[in-house]
Protein backbone atom coordinates (compact mmCIF):
# COMPACT_ATOMS: atom_id res chain seq x y z
CA UNK A 1 0.00 0.00 0.00
CA UNK A 2 1.27 3.81 -0.90
CA UNK A 3 1.12 5.58 1.39
CA UNK A 4 1.78 9.65 0.79
CA UNK A 5 2.04 11.95 3.36
CA UNK A 6 1.97 15.88 2.91
CA UNK A 7 3.66 18.29 5.75
CA UNK A 8 4.94 22.26 5.87
CA UNK A 9 1.67 24.08 5.43
CA UNK A 10 0.68 27.13 6.81
CA UNK A 11 0.25 30.79 7.15
CA UNK A 12 2.70 33.02 5.53
CA UNK A 13 2.43 36.57 4.64
CA UNK A 14 2.74 37.42 0.85
CA UNK A 15 6.21 37.55 -0.60
CA UNK A 16 7.54 34.60 2.45
CA UNK A 17 8.19 31.15 1.74
CA UNK A 18 7.54 27.97 2.58
CA UNK A 19 8.65 24.72 2.08
CA UNK A 20 6.35 21.48 1.47
CA UNK A 21 7.37 17.83 1.71
CA UNK A 22 5.93 14.44 0.88
CA UNK A 23 6.95 11.28 2.56
CA UNK A 24 6.38 8.42 0.41
CA UNK A 25 5.92 4.89 2.20
CA UNK A 26 4.91 1.50 0.72
CA UNK A 27 7.26 1.25 -2.47
CA UNK A 28 10.70 3.17 -3.45
CA UNK A 29 9.99 6.52 -4.39
CA UNK A 30 12.33 6.20 -7.06
CA UNK A 31 9.98 4.15 -8.87
CA UNK A 32 7.27 7.17 -9.43
CA UNK A 33 7.02 10.57 -11.28
CA UNK A 34 5.75 12.54 -8.64
CA UNK A 35 3.50 15.49 -8.87
CA UNK A 36 1.98 18.91 -6.90
CA UNK A 37 -0.82 19.58 -7.31
CA UNK A 38 -3.37 22.51 -5.53
CA UNK A 39 -7.14 23.01 -5.28
CA UNK A 40 -8.23 26.86 -4.02
CA UNK A 41 -11.62 27.30 -2.12
CA UNK A 42 -14.62 27.00 -5.38
CA UNK A 43 -12.06 25.81 -8.22
CA UNK A 44 -10.30 22.60 -9.57
CA UNK A 45 -8.11 20.95 -8.71
CA UNK A 46 -5.08 21.92 -10.71
CA UNK A 47 -1.50 21.16 -11.87
CA UNK A 48 1.45 22.86 -9.67
CA UNK A 49 4.47 21.10 -10.87
CA UNK A 50 6.33 17.72 -11.51
CA UNK A 51 9.31 15.69 -11.63
CA UNK A 52 10.50 12.61 -13.25
CA UNK A 53 11.88 9.64 -11.46
CA UNK A 54 15.13 10.19 -11.94
CA UNK A 55 15.08 13.95 -11.19
CA UNK A 56 16.05 14.98 -14.81
CA UNK A 57 13.02 16.84 -15.99
CA UNK A 58 10.81 19.12 -13.87
CA UNK A 59 7.83 20.90 -15.16
CA UNK A 60 5.82 24.11 -13.73
CA UNK A 61 2.71 25.26 -14.35
CA UNK A 62 3.35 28.93 -15.96
CA UNK A 63 2.08 30.90 -13.05
CA UNK A 64 4.89 29.34 -10.12
CA UNK A 65 7.74 29.27 -12.69
CA UNK A 66 10.63 30.75 -11.42
CA UNK A 67 8.67 30.84 -8.09
CA UNK A 68 8.66 27.18 -7.07
CA UNK A 69 11.02 24.59 -7.33
CA UNK A 70 10.38 20.65 -7.48
CA UNK A 71 12.91 18.44 -5.96
CA UNK A 72 13.29 15.28 -4.48
CA UNK A 73 15.32 12.82 -2.70
CA UNK A 74 14.80 8.99 -3.59
CA UNK A 75 17.18 8.09 -0.67
CA UNK A 76 14.75 9.74 1.66
CA UNK A 77 11.24 8.49 0.18
CA UNK A 78 10.79 12.42 0.03
CA UNK A 79 9.77 14.97 -2.68
CA UNK A 80 9.57 19.08 -1.92
CA UNK A 81 7.77 21.69 -3.21
CA UNK A 82 10.13 24.59 -2.36
CA UNK A 83 7.74 28.08 -2.44
CA UNK A 84 9.11 31.77 -2.39
CA UNK A 85 7.49 35.03 -3.49
CA UNK A 86 4.19 33.78 -2.16
CA UNK A 87 1.06 35.55 -3.57
CA UNK A 88 -2.17 35.34 -2.22
CA UNK A 89 -3.60 33.42 -4.82
CA UNK A 90 -1.26 30.62 -4.06
CA UNK A 91 -3.49 30.29 -1.09
CA UNK A 92 -4.69 26.22 -1.51
CA UNK A 93 -4.64 22.84 -0.25
CA UNK A 94 -1.61 21.42 -1.85
CA UNK A 95 -1.69 17.54 -2.83
CA UNK A 96 1.43 15.59 -3.48
CA UNK A 97 0.57 12.58 -6.22
CA UNK A 98 2.25 9.43 -7.58
CA UNK A 99 2.48 8.46 -10.92
CA UNK A 100 3.63 4.70 -11.46
CA UNK A 101 4.32 5.53 -15.18
CA UNK A 102 7.28 6.15 -17.06
CA UNK A 103 5.99 9.37 -19.18
CA UNK A 104 5.95 12.13 -16.68
CA UNK A 105 2.47 13.89 -16.88
CA UNK A 106 0.64 17.02 -15.53
CA UNK A 107 -3.23 15.94 -15.23
CA UNK A 108 -4.43 14.74 -12.45
CA UNK A 109 -5.80 11.26 -13.97
CA UNK A 110 -2.68 10.30 -14.82
CA UNK A 111 -1.60 9.91 -11.25
CA UNK A 112 -2.06 6.76 -9.24
CA UNK A 113 -1.48 7.47 -5.66
CA UNK A 114 -2.54 10.96 -3.65
CA UNK A 115 -2.07 12.44 -0.49
CA UNK A 116 -4.43 13.72 1.70
CA UNK A 117 -3.25 17.52 1.45
CA UNK A 118 -1.43 20.89 3.19
CA UNK A 119 -3.15 23.70 4.25
CA UNK A 120 -1.01 26.94 2.43
CA UNK A 121 -2.46 30.12 3.54
CA UNK A 122 -0.55 33.81 2.10
CA UNK A 123 -2.14 36.95 3.32
CA UNK A 124 -1.89 40.25 1.91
Amino acid sequence: QVQLVESGGGLVQAGGSLRLSCAVSGRTLSRFNMGWFRQAPGKEREFVAAIRWSGSRTYYEDCVKGRFAISRDNAKNTVYLQMNSLKPEDTAVYYCAAQDQSAIATILSEYDYWGQGTQVTVSS
